[in-house]
């Protein structure tokens, strides 16, 4: 029975994903070039990382295919760790994976198939459900990629001179774009679980991704959206039954017969259906901050209302969603209804969003990951997922999760990855990252440093005596501290008095013996650390400023003199502020009573008589 249906697509055929120059050769030196592969959709991808391996090509001409099992214990393992195999193999004959597979068997460490004919690049993908793949396909863990038939021949053509290794990069670092510290990334699936091996895959992903996904996207560090493919049905066939029983919304949305028979269990409409209340639950929980609850209605769904327990029903999803705490009305209203002539906002969205935009290329296999609008290569499980989203982050904004030993090598813990360190306090500026590491000046307890990283770092700005004493000198003596650094200055270091150096090694000055103090007639000098002291004979008294010897007699004869002149000078202050006070006191009250006699009556005058005073002139009055 035929599916009277049809895929959105831009063009007939298909756009695939291609990584640019993710392939160099590395020797022979005449052939050096950069070259495009296609990575397969199986196997584990290094994504943030690289490969480099000898080329090996089968010399038996019915074994270039990789088809059956090669013979010997592991004929193609690399001879050192530090040179793994690369093998390469024709395309044709099988499955691509089942290559994969033999050459992971045969000690390869990746493999590379050469495509037949001159034409674009296309993704290697994993085979439909079959008894022969369901033994290898989940243990599968080396990369595979395609590469054009050209670019093989003159591999092909550098091997049989023999005369030289041939070297290849294989390099998925720039795999994935990483701008930012948030990476997005989006999975196409489908509710449907009566598909075979590729609806048992992704089920059993979401499953174990989910504790990783919630956690990711509660602390802020990644945007997750689902997505679902859907077809539509060509408009002269919308009212038929195969239309009518696998569409929603008059033939615009589609998806096939589960059970690839109309005439039983559960229709492609209930699928649709199924496909949109998913999206929007994740929209409804999103409008929450609650987006990784998405996670919790697929994997929940699945339990309790999955096609082989005939509970594949809306009924089933509401009561999900009521354990979740989810509105359904608001989930309801998002969905629409599926029986009006009406286009679906939420669905033709995802039509849409299908159509391959910028390096993404056209979604056409299920189950699809997309990380940063670049398409996932690769067999879907956690780890390997796990490894291409930390892949996305810009270096140094790594979560946690993705520097752990299991994901990634911590190049910081060898030499210190090249970078600056101070040995004292082991403060160090190599950043270890999933990519690699970077050597950055860091920042303790609020300090800043800065310098080039990689051999010189300098702590500066307010509080940087706090950290290490700035990296300036300092020792103690005698339960007084001396330092180099200054709180003062925001940078650099400078010997304190007493001493001389450059600041990072200071060193005592004898300024006894230098002549560079107390070196007044009858001074005895007697170095300190840090200083001198200088005495004088008899009861002289030593002025360090003038660096002489005064009688203490003198001394108290001057101090009596000032205390004197000090005297006579606070008198004369009193003396003349008493006057002043005095003499503006007094004309303060004249003034004030002139300008009371202008408009108060005096005591000797009639209540009744007005008297003018107008042109008189302001005088003293006077109560005598």
């Amino acid at each position: 029975m035929v599916m009277m249906v049809g895929m959105i697509t831009k063009e007939t055929e298909a756009r695939f994903v291609v990584e640019k120059s993710s392939i160099s050769v590395l020797s022979p030196f005449d052939l050096r070039s950069k070259h495009d592969a296609a990575i397969g959709n199986f196997g584990v991808a290094d994504y943030g990382g690289s490969m480099v391996g000898s080329v090996v090509y089968p010399q038996k001409p019915d074994s270039t295919f990789g088809c059956s099992k090669f013979e010997g214990d592991k004929p193609f393992k690399a001879k050192s760790s530090s040179r793994p195999t690369i093998l390469l193999l024709d395309r044709g004959d099988c499955f691509f994976a089942l290559k994969a597979w033999n050459a992971q068997q045969a000690g390869a460490s990746a493999l590379i198939v050469a495509d037949n004919t001159d034409e674009p690049l296309i993704t290697m993908d994993s085979p439909e459900a079959s008894s022969i793949a369901d033994n290898f396909i989940d243990k599968l863990t080396i990369p595979s990629a395609l590469i054009q038939k050209s670019f093989a021949q003159i591999l092909k053509d550098a091997l049989q001179k023999s005369d030289q290794e041939v070297l290849l990069k294989l390099d998925w670092s720039e795999s994935l774009p990483h701008p930012d510290h948030r990476v997005e990334y989006e999975l196409w699936t489908n509710s449907n679980d009566e598909c075979g091996v590729r609806c048992d895959q992704q089920m059993n992903f979401i499953k174990d991704f989910k504790g990783h996904a919630q956690i990711l996207e509660k602390q802020g560090y990644t945007m997750f959206t689902p997505h679902y493919i859907t077809w539509f049905c060509p408009k002269p066939f919308v009212l038929s039954d195969q239309c009518r029983l696998q569409c929603i919304n008059h033939g615009r949305y589609c998806a096939p017969d589960p059970e690839q028979d109309f005439g039983e269990g559960y229709n492609g409409k209930d699928v649709v259906f199924e496909n949109l209340r998913q999206l929007c639950v994740h929209r409804v929980a999103n409008e929450t901050n609650r987006s990784w609850v998405w996670w919790d209605y697929v994997t929940d769904f699945h339990i309790r209302c999955s096609m082989k327990k005939k509970k594949y029903t809306k009924e089933c999803a509401e009561d999900v969603i009521k354990s979740l705490g989810l509105p359904n009305e608001k989930i309801q209203k998002c969905m629409g209804d599926p029986e009006a002539d009406v286009e679906n906002e939420v669905l033709n969205f995802e039509q849409e969003s299908q159509l391959g935009r910028g390096s993404r290329g056209d979604v056409t296999i299920l189950p699809t990951l997309v990380i940063n609008n670049v398409q996932y290569r690769g067999k879907l499980e956690r780890t390997g997922v796990l490894r291409a989203i930390c892949a996305g982050f810009k270096e140094t904004t790594d979560p946690p999760i993705c520097l752990s030993g299991d994901l990634e090598t911590n190049e910081c813990l060898e030499r210190n990855g090249g970078c600056w360190m101070d040995s004292k306090t082991g403060i160090s500026a190599c950043k270890d990252t999933f990519r690699g590491r970077v050597c950055e000046c860091p920042t303790i307890n609020g300090v800043q440093y800065r310098g080039d990283g990689y051999t010189s770092c300098e702590a500066f700005g307010a509080g940087r005596c706090t950290v290490n004493n700035g990296g300036c000198w300092s020792d103690i003596r005698n339960g007084k501290k001396f330092s180099a650094c200054s709180e003062s200055n925001i940078t650099g270091c400078s010997c304190p008095r007493g001493f001389r150096g450059d600041g990072r090694t200071c060193e005592d000055i004898d300024e006894c013996k230098e002549g560079l103090a107390c070196q007044c007639d009858g001074c005895t000098c007697k170095d300190t650390y840090g200083g001198y002291e200088c005495k004088c004979k008899g009861d002289k008294l030593y002025i360090a400023d003038q660096d002489a010897c005064i009688e203490r007699k003198a001394s108290k004869f001057a101090w009596f003199v000032s205390l004197l002149v000090l005297g006579v000078v606070a008198s004369a202050g009193l003396a003349g502020y008493v006057f002043y006070r005095y003499r503006l006191r007094a004309y303060m009250d004249s003034e004030i009573m002139a300008i009371m006699a202008q408009y108060m009556p005096l005591d000797n005058q009639h209540p009744n008589q007005v008297v003018n005073h107008e042109n008189e002139p302001l005088h003293q009055s006077s109560t005598v």
